[in-house]
């Protein structure tokens, strides 16, 4: 017999699912970084607590390390070990050579504390307008050559400053050093300069005697 109640026909639309509630928007914090400082990577950089310091400030901060700087390069600056003078300079111009042959007899004073041990010497001769020459010291074994072949050239000569002579301290040595530049006389003559350099042993800076 067939059954007096039957099921009534579904809707479909009746049986979808229902849908889920909306999930409410959680606000998430900044980083933490964990303990310590505490920074919090959402602040905003950008704002005045986080710029340089005042002008004033920095202005002041910056003289006072150039102030530091200024005093402590005066006070460690090196300075020559040494001092003295040109004492005499006797000149002859070499013939067909363009050349002048230069014998120059200086003091040479040490003002250090410690022994003055001669390494290298040399003459340098300006020119106007700018022009330099340098030359390495003669050797004490050519001065009798040059004495001989240009008499002229030994009149106040004293006997070679040398390589390797050691000064003690508040001591002179005197000597003459013979170089020569490639000029004329008349060059020579109109000179703005001339000296001589003494690089002594364990020195940043020569002595300088000028003339």
């Amino acid at each position: 017999m067939p059954d007096e109640n039957p099921n009534p026909p579904v809707n479909p639309a009746e049986t979808k699912a229902p849908e889920p509630s909306p999930v409410p928007a959680v606000k998430r914090p900044g980083l933490d970084l964990g303990p310590g400082v505490g920074i919090n990577v959402t602040e905003d950089m950008a704002t005045p607590e986080r710029k340089l310091p005042p002008t004033k400030i920095l202005l002041i901060t910056l003289a006072g390390l150039a102030v530091v700087l200024a005093i402590w390069g005066f006070l460690g600056r090196a300075k020559p070990q040494g001092a003295g003078s040109v004492d005499n300079v006797v000149a002859v111009e070499l013939p067909n050579q363009n050349a002048m042959l230069v014998a120059i007899t200086v003091t040479l004073h040490n003002s250090g504390e410690k022994p003055l041990w001669i390494h290298t010497i040399q003459g340098k001769l300006k020119t106007p307008p700018k022009n330099e020459y340098l030359d390495v010291a003669a050797s004490a074994v050519d001065f009798d050559r040059y004495f001989e072949a240009y008499p002229a050239l030994k009149p106040g000569a004293l006997p070679a400053l040398m390589p390797e002579t050691k000064i003690l301290p508040g001591n002179d040595v005197k000597g003459t050093v013979i170089v020569s530049f490639p000029v004329k006389q008349d060059e020579f003559d109109k000179r703005q300069s001339l000296s001589v350099s003494v690089l002594p042993y364990d020195q940043p800076l020569p002595v300088v005697l000028t003339k």
